[in-house]
């Protein structure tokens, strides 16, 4: 996500702190790409490959298991999230709608934009559920108006909006089970629960967690396999671990200020993946954090959930 300025409405939620991983040294930087606005990080079980974007920067990048071979890819027009399909290829987020995406020709389509009305958005994050249905969340590029909202995407195409009001979207995230999906509003500060209906109709909208000043802003996130949320916080130094009740377990400090995201991968999917951006950071910010913008990863003693490719 870009940069964010804006203050909560109320205080932080107060909830019990079981455990803090507080060594950056146990967390390192793999792909030094140094990202305006690194983001989207997924773990392919198929292929054995971690791809992330720089939404600012205009390039896709591909990791394989072992971190040694990086592929960077330019792309023709903003992309925040790219996740691959069933029938072949990745499907994509974009400042112009959601795209087809052939990394063999490097080749990228646009299929269509449920936004063509509102011409400051941009597709942000997106993540597949347990059944293979996408969704995926807009933005006011400025992030000054409330028009972010959410859609999901079945196997078929249709796209439906299910949610609306975000100044900027994140996540989303899913339980194990897939009965429940979280989303971030991060310029409000605030991360949200759903139950999801069979049809991925989300109902019963509450809020999870709300966080104040000096916790930074609530980013991207992943579940591990043990229910709880991973959630990048930027301009928090750090990921926090959250019970499926919101409660905070854990802390992860991170070498960089402005953590973006999160994914679990690796052959046991016991890695942790974390991108980062570096934009808006001054000449005297980066010479303290050389590594901003780049991928990160650390072995958090749990492991992810293998993710699903879209199904259409």
């Amino acid at each position: 996500m870009a940069r964010k300025t804006h203050g909560s409405d109320k205080g932080p939620t107060h909830v019990r702190q079981e455990r803090y991983f507080t060594d950056p040294m146990d967390v390192t930087c793999i792909a030094d790409v140094k990202a305006l606005l690194g983001e989207g990080p997924h773990w392919d079980p198929q292929t054995s490959t971690l791809s992330f974007v720089d939404i600012k920067g205009r390039k896709l990048f591909l990791l394989d298991a072992d971190g040694r071979d990086l592929r960077e890819i330019p792309t023709p027009f903003r992309i925040g999230s790219l996740i691959p399909r069933a029938s072949g290829g990745h499907i994509a987020g974009t400042e112009h709608g959601i795209a087809h995406v052939d990394l063999a020709l490097e080749r990228f389509e646009l299929m269509f934009d449920p936004e063509e009305d509102r011409d400051t958005n941009r597709f942000n994050d997106a993540k597949v559920d347990r059944h293979g249905r996408l969704f995926a969340g807009t933005m006011d590029d400025e992030e000054k108006a409330a028009t972010g909202a959410f859609y999901r995407i079945d196997k078929n195409l249709a796209c439906t909006r299910i949610d609306d009001g975000f100044r900027v979207t994140n996540g989303p995230a899913f339980s194990p089970d897939g009965r429940t999906m979280y989303a971030n509003d991060s310029a409000r500060q605030v991360t949200y629960r759903y139950d999801l209906a069979p049809d991925g109709t989300p109902l019963n909208k509450l809020e999870l967690a709300r966080y104040g000043e000096g916790d930074g802003y609530p980013d991207g996130m992943t579940v591990d396999a043990e229910g709880c949320l991973w959630i990048a916080f930027w301009d928090g130094w750090c990921l926090r671990r959250l019970s499926p009740r919101g409660e905070r377990l854990a802390e992860l400090r991170v070498p960089v200020q402005r953590p973006t995201s999160c994914a679990f991968g690796g052959p046991s999917l016991d890695r942790l993946f974390i991108t980062s951006a570096r934009i808006g950071l001054t000449e005297v910010d980066l010479s303290a954090q050389p590594y901003a913008g780049g991928l990160f990863m650390t072995m958090p003693g749990v492991a992810g959930i293998a993710e699903q490719p879209f199904a259409g």
